[in-house]
């Protein structure tokens, strides 16, 4: 069974529904059935490639909300996200452009590593405050998940490698009309959007397997 994930790694959701569908997956022992392909999406393209201070500011700016609305609504998804036994500083998250994050998530592609990969920038990201716009940083969790030296080093100097992949993500999200994340679509027969309760991910997981 093959699933495609259409997510970014500064979505708070999408890490949520993440670990929704492998409870999910779990809960039927479907782990050696399933296989998860992870696609690009830049929920802010046009973010700067130099990090722009916190992302409790720039969702405040953005929303046109006060600090205080916006700490009330983190707070909400920080909740959400324990239930699920995730751990959220929302306070120490650094807006930044995720395309870097993405390219790296290509390369790990290639490596089988696509699924750890995601999960290590999540927290990266959502509980460790890292700035995942910068290149040593992505060089460092890279090599955690168990990619090559050399091969990082060769990510770090080709500026444009695995752009083209990240873009063909971007492109046939557009043409599916993926508009937000997370986006599921099991088998090209099911698609989910939003982080769904578990229960749901097991009966779209059931349903296809029916088919």
């Amino acid at each position: 069974m093959k699933i495609e994930i259409w997510s970014d790694v500064v979505c708070p959701f999408c890490y949520i529904g993440k670990r929704r569908l492998e409870k999910a997956i779990g809960e039927m022992g479907l782990e050696n059935e399933v296989e998860l392909i992870w696609k690009s999406f830049l929920l802010d393209p046009q973010a700067p490639a130099e990090t722009s201070g916190s992302s409790l500011e720039y969702l405040s700016r953005k929303k046109g909300w006060s600090m205080e609305q916006t700490l009330e609504m983190t707070d909400r998804v920080t909740g959400i996200a324990a239930e699920e036994g995730l751990v959220f500083n929302m306070q120490d998250t650094k807006h930044a452009n995720t395309l870097q994050a993405h390219r790296l998530i290509q390369l790990a592609k290639e490596k089988r590593l696509a699924n750890e990969m995601e999960e290590r920038l999540f927290k990266a990201y959502f509980t460790e405050g890292k700035n995942i716009g910068d290149l040593e940083v992505l060089k460092a969790l890279g090599a955690e998940v168990g990619i090559e030296e050399s091969v990082l080093q060769h990510f770090l100097a080709e500026k444009d490698a695995f752009r083209d992949k990240v873009e063909a993500d971007l492109y046939e999200g557009r043409q599916i009309g993926v508009t937000a994340v997370p986006f599921f679509v099991i088998d090209e027969k099911y698609a989910i959007s939003g982080a769904q309760p578990t229960e749901l991910f097991m009966k779209a997981l059931s349903d296809c397997q029916k088919v």
